[in-house]
């Protein structure tokens, strides 16, 4: 791996550098896999084969090195959302998050650039239950692989939105938290990326200096006085980094917050910054800076102008033979059925109106003939009936019915279940006297064999 000469020149200067120790890391060809586990979904960490004896990621009380990287594709646990697969030094979110709020209130807080979904996904784990997370993609094809990691991490405090961060400016002082993970030259991830290089120049890092400074200046004013701004980047370049820290100390009235950092985990303080040099921690190029916003108001008054259709009686109770009814609202489009958190369904009715939505809630299923017929996010979430049938599967038949490939069941039962895999719910079921319908969404099926 030859890393680019001006890239390597423009980065002599900065805090931690070492330019020998660097290319060595860089031309050694290791690669660090790590995941950070789903805690509502799986709690005992060795019911997960894959993850060995790797050790954890210090600074996530959820993340976890392997020792190799096996094919995530064909472990059912995958899909199941009992973990993800993210890169260790991106989790430093989570101290961000920990030091800088108090996670155990309700917050409104949004994860501005999300897609594929490994922060909001991690968010989601850090948050309260009563809490409001608003996952952004720009990108509409990105904002569906966001809205698929979402709905298998099993969560219905959550909308996935599609918008612009200038789209986010009418929703003023609406946010306690802000985190822009933004776009940015991707020097980080030569190592897992080395065709990366080749799009690199030092052009690029200036139009992507210009295109941060752009979205948070965007995105400023949906933060309330007091909120938290985390802002981050995969990039190792000044421009991207500690030149956006001395930006917004200048354009904002801001108080960038220092955080704690163990100095064994190799993390080195720059500039208002965190950076992760990948020969000094065990994890990519990144970089992590937090700000307080002094300026705004504390609080938004917001109002719905009209709230989306609820269920009517006889529908809900239809519906309450598969959910668990307390603590939700039921709305509907057309047939379609979302179940919405009470105490966010203001919230949820309000950001429906102000932006493109491309899921909310839980996905329950589709009304037809006063009957249900259940969808794959409820299958995925945590609010599904106690009573609703189960069926396992082996590790054989698991794969088959991720394939949508037909499967066999030897159960004297009849009808819609959970087909699940180590007590792991993987997706739907019908079961008919002469075989089983396999409801696994087209989509989502794994297409090469093992």
């Amino acid at each position: 791996m030859v890393l680019p000469e001006k890239l390597l020149s423009s980065l002599k200067d900065i805090k931690g550098f070492n330019k020998e120790s660097f290319e060595k890391v860089h031309a050694s060809g290791v690669q660090v896999t790590s995941v950070r586990i789903n805690p509502f979904k799986i709690t005992d960490i060795s019911r997960i084969p894959s993850l060995g004896g790797g050790g954890a990621v210090p600074w996530s009380e959820y993340g976890y090195y392997l020792e190799s990287r096996p094919s995530f594709t064909f472990d059912p646990l995958f899909h199941a959302g009992c973990y993800y697969v993210q890169e260790a030094s991106s989790m430093f979110l989570e101290q961000a998050l920990k030091q800088t709020v108090d996670l155990s209130k309700p917050l409104k807080v949004l994860d501005l650039c999300a897609a594929p979904g490994g922060k909001s996904t991690h968010i989601q784990t850090l948050l309260s239950e009563h809490s409001l997370l608003v996952s952004n993609e720009v990108i509409r094809s990105r904002a569906n692989i966001l809205k698929d990691n979402i709905i298998k991490w099993g969560c219905g405090n959550v909308v996935v939105t599609n918008n612009d961060p200038r789209d986010f400016a009418k929703l003023e002082n609406y946010f306690d938290v802000i985190v822009v993970d933004a776009p940015c030259s991707g020097s980080g991830l030569f190592r897992r990326d080395p065709e990366a290089i080749e799009e690199w120049s030092k052009n690029n890092v200036q139009l992507c200096s210009q295109r941060q400074q752009r979205i948070v200046a965007d995105v400023w004013p949906a933060l309330k006085r007091d909120g938290i701004l985390v802002y981050s980047t995969c990039s190792y370049s000044k421009e991207e980094d500690e030149d956006i820290v001395k930006w917004l100390l200048s354009e904002f009235q801001v108080v960038n917050c220092i955080l704690k950092v163990d100095p064994s985990w190799g993390i080195v303080e720059s500039e208002g910054g965190y950076r992760f040099w990948p020969d000094k921690v065990k994890g990519e190029g990144f970089f992590l800076t937090c700000f307080q916003k002094k300026e705004g108001e504390h609080e938004t008054t917001f109002r719905a102008k009209k709230k989306p259709e609820l269920l009517s009686k006889s529908e809900i109770g239809i519906v309450e033979k598969w959910v668990k009814l307390q603590g939700k609202n039921f709305t509907r489009y057309q047939n379609t059925v979302y179940a919405w958190p009470e105490v966010n369904f203001l919230d949820f009715c309000f950001i429906l109106e102000q932006l493109r939505i491309v899921y909310s809630g839980v996905l329950v299923g589709e009304l037809m003939r006063e009957k249900l017929v259940p969808g794959h996010p409820l299958a995925m979430s945590n609010i599904f009936a106690d009573s609703v049938s189960r069926v396992p599967l082996s590790g054989e038949d698991a794969i088959k019915y991720l394939q949508r490939k037909d499967i066999q069941l030897n159960t004297p039962g009849k009808g819609w279940s959970l087909a699940e895999y180590g007590g792991h719910p993987l997706g739907w079921v019908n079961i008919l006297s002469n075989r089983v319908n396999n409801y696994y969404p087209k989509e989502l099926r794994i297409l090469k064999d093992i």
